[in-house]
């Protein structure tokens, strides 16, 4: 089996893990291992039924088109058991036993190679605090790369621990765009906040007439959604791009929404978002976010996206300066919701009040722009039967 092409000018990805040993017998279309990409995490399915040879390790970053696998298409489970013994290597046992005295005479048991011991004298390690993973368990060159000089004496008694766990293609890459943005644009952040009151009456009313006809709750991602379009449709600077010269300019809104996945966080995209009812939005987003926990994000489900909404406010975050997502120029942070004392008509009254923090590229979004859309943001959230609803809630929200 070759590694098939996960999307446009992807030509490389990872062996993230294998789902099945080598000599296992393994279904057609069965998932045989996870690839990643540096935009997504996808499975790859067996393509025949057969005994399984695999030709990658684990953590190896192969080329799309490369073999990664054998199938014996001739080979059967045995005993009635899907997952036989692995295949042993086929070694006269004469010459296992040469090898194995060989070793026993270069090394002695937990000793280490030469060059191991040059690269441990060099950190000022001792040679007993490394653990060998080498034939009979002497230390190897890369078990001395990889040790780490002690971070001073531990307490009697402690049981203190570590793991080097080479991080993914994915998260690897959205390390290397994250610092990309913060070098090469010149972001700033603005601040705002919103009364959730008016949502929180609309949501307590007609939430149970709304799953009940709809069958998905009425979230607070449609308010922000429908809110966002609104304000983006009065600043449309805040809905462009640059690239190199030229100001590219959308009069459309995808919407990417930022969720977390068990591979970390996934930016799906709701596409034509200024098309869509809350009832539509809603379903959308409830899809993508059963996709992403699930692992079944794909590359084009992130591909494009003209702004993004980020909601650190469900983790507990109180305020934030959310990093643009490139090569957009903006950012919308949603937070938790408090209930605080705030002054309306010269009283001071309990309120659930939520943080808005705009992140945007300074380079096409001028202040004015970036706080006319967060006033506009704050109008449409306050007001939401009159700025959302068109002063019609039942039609709104197709009850």
């Amino acid at each position: 089996m070759k590694v098939p092409s996960p999307g446009e000018s992807i030509t490389e990805v990872e062996i993230a893990q294998w789902l099945v040993a080598d000599g296992d017998y393994v279904e057609k279309d069965q998932a045989i291992a996870e690839v990643d990409s540096d935009k997504a995490t996808l499975e790859l399915p067996a393509e025949v039924s057969g005994i399984i040879t695999l030709k990658a390790e684990e953590g190896e970053a192969v080329s799309v088109g490369q073999v990664v696998c054998l199938i014996d298409t001739e080979g059967t489970p045995k005993d009635g058991q899907n997952t036989p013994p692995p295949v042993v290597e086929n070694v006269p046992a004469a010459e296992e036993e040469v090898v194995e005295a060989q070793a026993d005479q270069n090394y002695a048991t937990g000793s280490a190679s030469p060059a191991a011991k040059k690269i441990i004298t060099e950190k000022g390690m001792d040679f007993e605090s490394v653990i060998g993973t080498g034939r009979n368990g002497r230390v190897t060159k890369e078990d001395a790369i990889k040790a780490l000089p002690s971070m001073g004496t531990a307490p009697l008694g402690s049981n203190r621990g570590e793991e080097r766990k080479k991080l993914s293609m994915l998260r690897r890459k959205v390390a290397e765009r994250l610092v990309a943005v913060k070098n090469e644009t010149a972001m700033l952040t603005t601040f705002n906040e919103a009364d959730m009151a008016p949502i929180f009456a609309l949501r307590k009313k007609y939430k149970e007439f709304f799953i009940e006809k709809h069958g998905v709750s009425l979230g607070f991602m449609s308010f922000f959604t429908k809110a966002v379009v609104r304000a983006l449709k009065i600043y449309p600077d805040v809905n462009s791009m640059i690239d190199g010269d030229y100001k590219i300019a959308y009069d459309y809104c995808d919407i990417s929404v930022a969720v977390s996945g068990p591979k970390g966080l996934m930016v799906p995209v709701v596409r034509s978002a200024d098309d869509l009812s809350f009832r539509e939005i809603e379903q959308e987003i409830k899809r993508l976010a059963i996709r992403a926990r699930d692992g079944q994000i794909t590359v084009d489900d992130m591909t494009g996206g003209t702004f993004t909404i980020s909601n650190g406010g469900v983790f507990g975050s109180m305020l934030s300066t959310p990093i643009i997502n490139p090569p957009q120029s903006g950012i919308l942070g949603m937070h938790n919701i408090v209930e605080r004392p705030v002054a309306i008509d010269g009283k001071v009254v309990i309120r659930p009040m939520m943080y808005l923090a705009l992140s945007y590229d300074h380079r096409i979004i001028d202040g004015k722009e970036s706080v006319g859309f967060l006033v506009a943001l704050k109008d449409a959230l306050e007001s939401p039967v009159e700025f959302l609803m068109d002063n019609d809630i039942e039609k709104a929200l197709e009850l």
